[in-house]
């Protein structure tokens, strides 16, 4: 996927972030146990308008795509495998929610960076 690609593929991940979170919420608010779907529901309700606002910053942050990237993958699966265990009794792989926190942390690091390589052009 090529740069001009990837900016409109962001928003959409970010629309469909947002859909799964209040889905998640809600089915959540419906079960005998709602922490695993919860935390599902959150991390994707905080990372959603994360993913909006670095569709924004994007002409003028070096490091939107990276950190979209980071964010969109780390939230999917982190968010995938509370949703896998909740529904399933178990996780998609042995570390998955582990390695999509470190994902979202390298993501929110990558945010940090864009204070330091702006793009001077719009």
């Amino acid at each position: 996927m090529q740069n001009g690609q990837l900016r409109p593929a962001i928003l959409f991940v970010a629309g469909l972030m947002g859909l799964f979170g209040v889905v998640s919420a809600a089915a959540a608010s419906h079960g005998a146990d709602p922490r695993l779907l919860g935390g599902a529901s959150a991390m994707c309700l905080a990372h959603a308008p994360a993913l909006v606002a670095l569709y924004a910053a994007w002409p003028v942050m070096r490091t939107a795509a990276l950190a979209a990237l980071l964010l969109s993958a780390g939230t999917a699966l982190f968010a995938a495998d509370l949703t896998a265990r909740h529904f399933l009794g178990h996780g998609l792989f042995p570390m998955s929610a582990p390695t999509g926190g470190v994902l979202m942390m390298l993501g929110w690091l990558a945010v940090s960076a864009g204070a330091f390589f702006k793009r001077t052009e719009i």
